[in-house]
């Protein structure tokens, strides 16, 4: 899936109105619709870019409540170092699989 348009944004924001989710894990999770296929973010530059740069622990936390994984792309997030770090639906394997299809072929080692 491409990274969202705002329209399109603007209407997953209303669908997570509807789940007991902070504004910041909100935050966090519309901030993931922005990532472009084949492309990843580490949890501190997810941090970053939203405002809240020493965050980062708790953006892994927000991306763990995702309750939309197939159209909210936690799977995108991965740690500073390039390893994939957990992904709550389905595992590790599972995340490198779906990074896989979208084109993904990892970041140099830091």
């Amino acid at each position: 899936m491409a990274a969202l348009n705002h329209r399109n944004i603007n209407y997953i924001k209303r669908i997570l109105d509807n789940y007991e989710l902070t504004d910041f894990q909100k935050q966090v999770l519309l901030f993931t619709c922005t990532i472009p296929k084949g492309k990843t973010l580490s949890y501190k530059e997810v941090a970053t870019a939203i405002g809240h740069p020493n965050s980062y622990r708790a953006v892994g936390t927000a991306l763990r409540k995702n309750p939309l994984p197939v159209i909210i792309p936690c799977h995108r997030v991965i740690r500073k170092n390039g390893e994939l770090g957990k992904y709550s639906n389905g595992g590790t394997n599972a995340k490198r699989d779906i990074l896989r299809k979208e084109g993904y072929i990892g970041k140099p080692a830091a």
